[in-house]
């Protein structure tokens, strides 16, 4: 399957103090999963294959809550079409 942009967004339902820490453990575990990926202040975006890239959006869940979240929200956004979706071709003529 052709690669496909994903973003997400958790916002897991903690105590105000612990919203970033237990974002950047998300953030965290996306950089090691090997996949292209940017943060950005309101969400990350991966590139990859979709299959691969649900799995870390259920990954992300977990985490939230093994680290106390009572409950987590998150907002997914897909761009796929069937020849593949790179990040560069959306963003690459505005970075320097």
């Amino acid at each position: 399957m052709a690669n496909v942009n994903l973003s997400l967004q958790v916002l897991p339902v903690v105590p105000e103090e612990r919203i970033y820490p237990v974002v950047d453990s998300v953030i965290n575990m996306i950089a090691q999963s090997g996949v292209k990926y940017q943060v950005g202040p309101m969400e990350t975006t991966m590139e990859g294959e979709l299959d691969r890239l649900l799995e870390i959006v259920k990954q992300a869940q977990e985490i939230c809550t093994r680290q106390g979240a009572s409950r987590v929200v998150s907002i997914v956004k897909i761009d796929y079409k069937k020849e593949g979706v790179t990040m560069d071709e959306k963003v690459g003529k505005y970075r320097g």
